[in-house]
């Protein structure tokens, strides 16, 4: 089994993938699975038929894990972050299980792990793993592509400071193979339609900052969402948008979902976001980006989370 975390993103889907590309070059089968749906700016990506969505096939996820040799889980470190119904099967199954992860501040749940939290993103780390085991020849353009996937989006289109030497020569590798890095990049960020660029200049007008702390931050509730016909993935990247104001160096995005508030944290620098979630809410991620989910009212949670940034910025 190779299980992916809870909202699967660029590179959750990407390492997902590629390493059911690659145990398939090896003769090894495999079963990709994830908690649950991903966003459709997605669904080019090769081999994205294959995988199982549990809370859309729950017998078949059980089944599937309870016959499982190994269990690979990919760009996570707690198990919690694949929700209760997939973390008690896992725990529960006898199979050993291997983390390959870039996040901090690991649970270390598994018997085996690879983490390192000084790369850019897990599908780096499962370049280096192909690597490592003298495979570097099989990685093909789907493989290629599906890395490529998690690399772009985990560091912004190679903007953030996750990004070093080795980033760019892996990626240099993949256009060598023929990768097209303009269609990736068109796939997953050109696919908009007119309701979600109206739910992004509804929420860019929603901006307040917060002068004192240089802290900008977005606040949409349910109804907010449904003016728009929001569909997951409509509001990925909204946080970016509060940290590129001038003087601005760390910023929030509150969204409502249906039984959680869900919030997104970046900052620039030495600004550790990972230890504000953490403290305040009980989430995590890197240094620059973080995340959480809290259960409750919106407009008291943002009240909250106004007077715990004075705390933690003062």
């Amino acid at each position: 089994m190779i299980v992916s975390h809870q909202g699967p993103d660029g590179d959750s889907l990407g390492s997902t993938l590629a390493f059911y590309h690659y145990l398939n070059k090896i003769g090894v089968n495999s079963i990709p699975l994830v908690p649950d749906e991903f966003p459709s700016f997605f669904d080019w990506m090769p081999g994205i038929d294959n995988i199982i969505i549990a809370n859309q096939n729950t017998s078949l996820s059980i089944q599937a894990i309870e016959k499982s040799d190994l269990i690979v889980c990919l760009d996570f470190n707690h198990i919690s972050r694949v929700g209760k119904l997939l973390e008690n099967q896992i725990m529960k199954s006898k199979a050993p299980v291997l983390v390959i992860d870039h996040h901090t501040n690991p649970q270390h749940f598994s018997e085996h792990e690879i983490i390192d939290s000084s790369v850019s993103s897990t599908c780096q780390l499962v370049y280096k793993f192909i690597c490592d085991n003298q495979d570097k020849k099989l990685i093909n353009l789907s493989i290629a592509e599906c890395l490529y996937t998690g690399i772009l989006t985990d560091t912004g289109s190679f903007r953030f400071s996750n990004v070093d030497s080795e980033t760019h020569q892996i990626a240099a590798f993949f256009l060598e193979l023929g990768l097209n890095h303009s269609k990736i990049h068109n796939n997953i960020h050109d696919q908009n339609n007119l309701d979600k660029l109206h739910l992004l200049g509804h929420a860019l007008k929603k901006i307040n900052l917060l002068s004192s702390i240089s802290v900008a931050y977005i606040s949409l509730s349910r109804s907010d969402l449904n003016i728009f016909n929001y569909k997951k993935g409509d509001t990925e990247g909204l946080v970016n948008y509060c940290l590129s104001i001038k003087g601005v160096n760390m910023a929030v995005f509150l969204r409502e979902d249906i039984e959680v508030v869900k919030i997104s944290f970046r900052s620039k620098g030495d600004i550790k976001v990972n230890e504000f979630a953490e403290k305040y809410y009980g989430g995590g991620g890197h240094k620059n980006a973080a995340g959480a989910a809290v259960s409750g009212d919106l407009h008291l949670i943002t009240t909250q989370l106004i007077e715990n940034l004075k705390k933690f910025r003062q």
